[in-house]
């Protein structure tokens, strides 16, 4: 062993706490970690969304407290076609004690950039009305949109995706890196338009959705037949088996081609994700994506107008192990990542 060095170590580090950090980068995340050698505990106070401050407040306030990111739940999940629980998924998320707070891969701590909470659940006035839901969420989301300040949301099944875009998209049609099994553009059956089958096609023909700027990543499954209108739309679709086929950098360039500089919404249902890693979810499909492979593409977005962005289909009952909402909790972090970076960059407003 090179006894020098040995003795520069012991120099710098014997006497030095967990806090003492000399990396000019690490040393400002810490920072924000540190008082004196302690560092908060992270299974203790209140549970919230990546253990963001809670400001249930916020909703009431004019410019929502001064917020650039609110993170929010809806707990809602009237639009199911198969197995009901995604109303539990927002607390699931809330559970996860560990995330952040900083993401290895692209370097970015977010809370040192950006001034975050999680404002609480959207306010519904009926557990029993999809449509009252969808009305809450859609005005809720436009009172945060008029603030000038992003949203990270939390569901809830992936319907409450259309609201939220009819508030996002309303000045400007948006585009959208969609992960998921499923395209989510079939029409209405069984008497409604508004479930979590349809949330996309709604978009676009509400004129707050651009699908030449929306590529889906991820589709599988028996449900191909109801995809017709992202092909037909212009959307760009890359099925699971693509992506082994393409590669993730392939995959990452041709969403950046497809989405361009404009603004972006991003939208993570988990059954993107292969059961073996995420089955708490009302649609598990086999053959899926892994966790690695979905963030990979997520962090290749770094530099990207992402205003706004989603996690949804967390059905916690169906997962003893917590892997779902775990992996939830790590999109919904890498979420606020890209949109923190999009305003260091002058964009990633609403």
């Amino acid at each position: 062993m090179d006894q020098d060095k040995l003795e520069r170590l012991r120099a710098r580090y014997a006497g030095a706490s967990g806090a003492d950090i000399h990396d000019p980068h690490f040393a400002k995340v810490a920072a924000d970690q540190f008082k004196g050698d302690k560092r908060k505990w992270p299974f203790s106070d209140v549970a919230t969304f990546i253990s963001a401050p809670y400001r249930p407040d916020a909703l009431g306030l004019p410019d929502l407290g001064g917020l650039d990111v609110a993170i929010i739940g809806l707990p809602m999940d009237l639009g199911v076609t198969n197995r009901a629980g995604t109303r539990l998924g927002p607390r699931a998320v809330r559970a996860v004690e560990r995330m952040g707070p900083m993401d290895h891969v692209i370097g970015t701590a977010p809370f040192g950039m950006l001034k975050v909470a999680d404002i609480g659940d959207v306010p519904f006035r009926s557990r029993y009305s999809l449509e009252s839901c969808h009305e809450d969420i859609e005005a809720t989301f436009k009172t945060i949109v008029a603030a000038g300040v992003s949203t990270l949301a939390v569901g809830g099944d992936h319907s409450i995706t259309y609201p939220i875009m009819k508030a996002v998209g309303e000045k400007r049609p948006v585009g959208m890196v969609h992960i998921d099994a499923h395209c989510d553009t079939s029409g209405p059956y069984e008497g409604s338009k508004f479930h979590h089958g349809g949330p996309f096609r709604q978009a676009v023909l509400d004129g707050v959705l651009d699908p030449e700027r929306v590529i889906q990543i991820g589709i599988r499954g028996g449900a191909e037949y109801l995809w017709e209108f992202s092909y037909e739309s212009g959307m760009t679709v890359i099925h699971a088996n693509e992506v082994d086929d393409l590669g993730i950098e392939a995959v990452i360039a041709k969403a950046l081609a497809v989405i361009g500089d404009g603004p972006t919404y991003v939208s993570f249902d988990v059954d993107s994700l292969d059961p073996a890693f995420a089955p708490g979810t009302g649609t598990p499909e086999v053959g899926g994506l892994t966790p690695r492979e979905a963030l990979a593409i997520l962090r290749g977005l770094k530099g990207a107008d992402i205003v706004a962005a989603d996690v949804v289909e967390i059905a916690p009952q169906y997962d003893a192990t917590t892997n779902t909402a775990q992996c939830a909790a790590q999109v919904l972090f890498t979420e606020l990542c890209l949109i923190a970076e999009a305003r260091a960059l002058g964009k990633g407003r609403p």
